[in-house]
């Protein structure tokens, strides 16, 4: 009873966190959602493209359930699973992380949570897991690199939240507010330098 539980609440988080990171794509011109938003290239499309990636890896190669995605040996990764190619589209990468879903699912709804899998790329002794340990750990990874789609797009045009059934009409004003009153307790809190004199 209770390892249904955690598998069912583990992947509907999974799920919830894979429509959040889609959607951070919503309405976004193809430079936007391409262009390096960090001085280490993070960028949106490709955030959706690793993460596709990582669950194409974790829930095929670990449990000998072959991803129906063509993907280099683990050995070969170059890093070009964190950005998008001039020859690749948003279509094509959203679909590759739809497809990697289904991949995902049949492999979660059809093993037990103690289904044994092999990763690998993890040294001894943590190479040798299961499904349980799996899902924690690709859930894990998809919050973050959620999380860090949620800063890009915050920083590119002020859209924030989780779903956009929640989306609120950005007040640029109690934003600017609210920021000024961080910005004054950030200031206050600094140390005040000596300057030498005496009041």
């Amino acid at each position: 009873m209770i390892d249904e539980f955690a598998k069912a609440n583990l992947h509907g988080r999974l799920r919830r966190d894979r429509k959040a990171l889609l959607w951070k794509l919503d309405g976004l011109s193809e430079y936007d959602a391409r262009r390096p938003l960090t001085a280490t290239g993070t960028n949106l499309l490709g955030l959706v493209k690793h993460v596709a990636t990582v669950e194409a890896r974790y829930f095929a190669e670990v449990f000998d359930r072959p991803s129906p995605e063509p993907l280099p040996q683990w050995q070969d990764s170059n890093g070009s699973d964190l950005w998008a190619t001039e020859d690749e589209t948003r279509d094509q990468i959203i679909a590759f992380y739809r497809r990697t879903w289904e991949h995902s699912d049949a492999t979660i709804n059809e093993l037990p949570l103690d289904a044994p899998g092999h990763v690998p790329w993890w040294p001894e002794p943590y190479a040798d897991t299961n499904l349980f340990a799996i899902m924690v750990h690709v859930l894990g990874e998809s919050i973050r690199h959620a999380g860090h789609a949620d800063i890009l797009r915050e920083g590119l045009d002020g859209r924030t939240g989780l779903r956009a059934e929640h989306e609120m009409q950005i007040d640029e004003e109690a934003r600017a507010a609210y920021c000024a009153k961080i910005e004054q307790a950030a200031r206050s809190a600094a140390p005040i330098k000596a300057l030498g004199t005496r009041a």
